[in-house]
């Protein structure tokens, strides 16, 4: 399965090489949750790990993450692994919904020259009326840069999947 957009790397295989930015001793995590409106019961993520993930983001290395919860920081960086795989697939449920819900779906098999790519989504949006306002040439770069390793120089290596929604946004499965 190809990803929508480019997404993060893993931050927990980056152990404890970040730097820690100016002000992170006094970054509080229930605060960050807070001020972010994190609600557990309704999302993917645990409390903890996304405490991991907001002090991460602030620049905390793993180690100074560890101190701070008073576990180890091979722990930290589990927490923080299963708490990007758990964003990762919560992506991709959502991209699968608005693939299903798109008034607009264009199938590119494999071994299709990416410059014949434009042409199927431009018909398919006609035919739905949809209007799309990326001229061809980004249309491939989209499609490109989105399908990521399924797309090899001009060559589709594996079957995509392109959708339009209504207002004419593309999205690469």
């Amino acid at each position: 399965m190809v990803a929508d957009d480019a997404s993060a790397t893993n931050g927990a295989e980056d152990v404890d090489d970040g730097a820690v930015g100016s002000g992170t001793a006094d970054v509080d995590a229930g605060e960050l949750l807070a001020r972010a409106g994190f609600d557990a019961d309704a999302s993917v993520l645990t409390e903890r790990q996304a405490e991991v993930l907001a002090l991460r983001e602030r620049g905390l290395r793993q180690s100074d993450i560890a101190d701070r919860l008073g576990t180890s920081r091979a722990n930290v960086s589990s927490v923080e692994a299963s708490a990007r795989d758990n964003v990762e697939r919560a992506k991709e449920t959502v991209a699968f919904a608005e693939a299903l819900s798109a008034p607009v779906r264009v199938e590119i098999p494999a071994g299709t020259d990416l410059y014949d790519a434009p042409k199927r989504v431009y018909d398919a949006c006609d035919e739905a009326g949809v209007k799309v306002s990326q001229t061809a040439p980004d249309l491939m770069k989209t499609i490109g840069e989105r399908a990521g390793d399924a797309v090899y120089g001009r060559e589709v290596r594996e079957r995509l999947l392109v959708t339009a929604s209504a207002d004419g946004q593309i999205r690469v499965r």
